[in-house]
């Protein structure tokens, strides 16, 4: 009777010790960002179709090799995000290369629409249809996009959504 318990918890600590600790991320994740894209004329197609549409455009500047950007985007695909983001955005993922090391690329961007500086990636703006940012305060602190909740990441895009334009200068 022990031998067969003891044969028991054997197989399970030889079975846990094989593990590979390779746990699947508790994000998806999605390679959205093209550094052969022509970024410029994306974001310009991009707000007239929010024109056109009466939406808003959700600018996702971040790169493939950075996971907090690919967690962020394989979130938007997400049929709960991709409901959403149909219904009140134009999405467009923006390659930025490496900003943090001086190797960015589309940096200009961020700037054409009031963000001086793209510290870390992702960097998320949600624009009005005439380009004004509704998020200058938050769109440069998305560095950390694989580790925020769904519900929460969720529950920020939404308020944008709603969110009333700036007024004008």
């Amino acid at each position: 009777m022990i031998r067969p318990a003891i044969a028991a918890i054997l197989a399970l600590a030889l079975a846990a010790c094989a593990t590979t600790g390779d746990a699947a991320p508790a994000h998806p994740e999605a390679r959205a960002y093209s550094a052969a894209a022509d970024a410029t004329a994306d974001v310009d197609a991009a707000l007239a179709r929010a024109k056109v549409n009466g939406k808003r455009v959700l600018l996702v500047m971040g790169a493939n090799w950075c996971h907090d950007s690919r967690a962020l985007a394989g979130w938007l695909e997400t049929p709960r995000f991709a409901a959403l983001t149909t219904q009140a955005y134009e999405v467009v993922f923006v390659d930025v290369g490496v900003p943090q090391t001086g190797e960015g690329r589309n940096l200009d961007i961020a700037g054409r629409f009031g963000l001086a500086d793209v510290p870390g990636t992702p960097a998320l703006l949600a624009l009005t249809a005439d380009g004004k940012l509704l998020n200058p305060d938050t769109a440069a602190s998305w560095r950390n996009a694989a580790s925020r909740s769904d519900d929460a990441i969720y529950a920020e895009l939404a308020a944008l959504a709603e969110a009333p334009a700036p007024p004008a200068p």
